[in-house]
């Protein structure tokens, strides 16, 4: 089979793998939390931290640009830098939740959640449901939007 294809097909999974684990958080975290629930998000924290490493795309961009876009095209778009670092910005936000639900699922007693927790969860939904729209425009070869 095609390696490019392959790596398609796990970047997509991976992009699967975040908007669920991160959907399944907003809606799943609570004021309060049983171990049982905790244990729950650690898993499926753990799933977002898969799903983040299969979806940074870096093959396509580094070494596969013979087969598909050259490196340049991605390393010279704005838009692509934009979207890399929102990824990251993503990324740096999950710090928190991960390390609060690795710890607390330790515990075994019912656990008051931080508001701040499902907020930083929200925002992390928000802006991976832009990414699709800038990844379709650097994809067109966009280079201006406004």
């Amino acid at each position: 089979m095609d390696t490019f294809l392959i790596i398609r097909y796990a970047h997509f999974i991976g992009i699967f793998l975040v908007v669920s684990s991160l959907f399944f958080e907003a809606i799943y975290v609570g004021k309060e939390m049983s171990p049982k629930q905790l244990k729950l998000l650690t898993k499926i924290d753990g799933l977002y931290g898969f799903g983040a490493i299969l979806t940074t795309g870096m093959g396509l961009w580094m070494w596969l640009g013979e087969l598909g876009k050259p490196a340049a095209f991605y390393g010279d778009n704005w838009i692509f830098t934009l979207k890399f670092s929102l990824f990251i910005v993503v990324g740096l936000l999950s710090i928190y939740p991960t390390i609060f639900f690795i710890q607390k699922a330790k515990l075994n007693e019912t656990v008051k959640v931080p508001t701040i927790l499902k907020k930083l969860v929200y925002v992390e939904l928000l802006i991976v449901f832009v990414m699709p729209w800038l990844a379709g425009l650097m994809a067109r070869g966009i280079q201006q939007i406004f």
